[in-house]
């Protein structure tokens, strides 16, 4: 693996396990407070991390991914918890979901990085670029759940 495969994978990791941190203390009970002005909740937010890599993977590969079909009528673009079911996995689930996920895309696209597919409609041609553009959307939503955090434990 390329040099900057590694520190790809290493950031994927290290911010993942951000996540992790920021989430401790969180009960199930409050990831389940969307607290005003936000629309979604904590556990919103980590199942949409969670789908958010595999829905631009997909997009690029045009491959199915580990995300089920559901994933995205939950955690997608413009959804809330309000869509939540039943089969809905919960503030546990999502986390270890989480905990894995990093060496799950590792195992599954750690040697096709460099791929070239069509682009998507953010130019992308490559998982490694998606990857990266991943990892920005994760920070976003790590700052909304801290804030979220902040919110309703105050």
């Amino acid at each position: 693996m390329k040099e900057r495969h590694k520190i790809l994978f290493n950031q994927l990791q290290t911010y993942r396990e951000y996540v992790l941190h920021v989430l401790n203390g969180v009960t199930a009970e409050a990831a389940e407070v969307v607290p005003t002005p936000f629309r979604n909740n904590i556990r919103w937010n980590m199942g949409h991390i969670y789908l958010d890599q595999y829905l631009w993977i997909q997009a690029l590969t045009k491959e199915k991914t580990e995300a089920h079909e559901e994933f995205e009528n939950w955690f997608g673009y413009g959804t809330t918890p309000d869509s939540f079911s039943e089969e809905t996995p919960s503030f546990e689930q999502l986390r270890v979901m989480l905990e894995q996920q990093p060496a799950r895309l590792l195992e599954a696209y750690g040697d096709r990085l460099e791929e070239e597919y069509p682009p998507t409609e953010m130019g992308m041609h490559t998982i490694e670029q998606v990857l990266i553009r991943t990892i920005f959307h994760e920070g976003m939503h790590i700052q909304t759940i801290i804030d979220i955090k902040k919110s309703i434990c105050s």
